[in-house]
């Protein structure tokens, strides 16, 4: 299937795991997209015409101006971008239930586990001011259990879902980014290591990778008590 998008999709992004499947992803899918930075680290993430489009205050959501029927549709939730954009344009996301169920398996295990996990062990171990033995060892623990079991998968395969190259592969890649600082050794889990370099090698996950680079390096979070007091203390508005 080939549909054509004439007007850019709105991207509402800042350069985090979650922002890159959906950078990537519409680096892969060529289409135009114009992007616009959610600092989350100033509270972009609580201005009112965000909250209007993604009203659990976090990003990326996108807008798209040729949604279903021709008109606008705004979409929260990365896995939910994910499986839209796929669907809509045909790719990366097989139409054969088989194939789907299985992408859409590895997808949900990114974003209840790989992800979240992933998260709260880095959130303990670098952020936290006070260093918690119980809960950086249980999120280190379950990291490397979540790395074990993408290595296993990953044995005798290119890819995680449906023997192909799929939005599975894109929501996972953008957190094994961060495997030295969630207190990995990549060399436990040779077949993420290979896969990992697989994807890397891409040039659209290269460029989706680079979407905001320079602003995630101005950020400097771990130096940055104001932008992690509006990160950590959050309450709702």
């Amino acid at each position: 299937m080939t549909v054509s998008q004439t007007q850019p999709i709105e991207l509402h992004y800042w350069p985090t795991p979650n922002g890159w499947k959906i950078s990537i992803l519409l680096e892969e899918l060529g289409v135009p997209y114009e992007l616009k930075l959610v600092n989350i680290g100033a509270g972009d993430q609580f201005r009112p015409e965000f909250l209007a489009i993604a009203p659990n205050n976090r990003m990326p959501a996108i807008v798209d101006p040729e949604g279903p029927g021709g008109q606008p549709i705004s979409v929260f939730e990365s896995g939910a971008i994910l499986q839209y954009l796929g669907r809509k344009f045909g790719q990366f996301y097989p139409a054969d239930e088989r194939g789907r169920v299985e992408v859409e398996e590895w997808l949900m295990w990114q974003m209840g586990g790989f992800g979240p996990m992933l998260g709260q062990n880095h959130h303990f171990r670098i952020y936290a001011p006070e260093k918690i033995e119980y809960a950086m060892t249980r999120y280190l623990n379950e990291t490397h259990r979540l790395y074990g079991v993408l290595n296993k998968r990953l044995d005798g395969r290119d890819y995680v879902a449906a023997g192909q190259y799929t939005i599975a592969d894109m929501a996972i890649i953008g957190w094994a980014q961060g495997w030295e600082r969630q207190g990995m050794d990549l060399e436990e889990f040779p077949h993420v290591k290979a896969w990992k370099a697989r994807l890397e090698a891409r040039p659209a996950v290269q460029r989706g990778l680079a979407v905001g680079r320079e602003e995630r390096e101005k950020l400097q979070l771990a130096d940055n008590k104001a932008a992690q007091s509006v990160l950590f203390n959050q309450r709702a508005r």
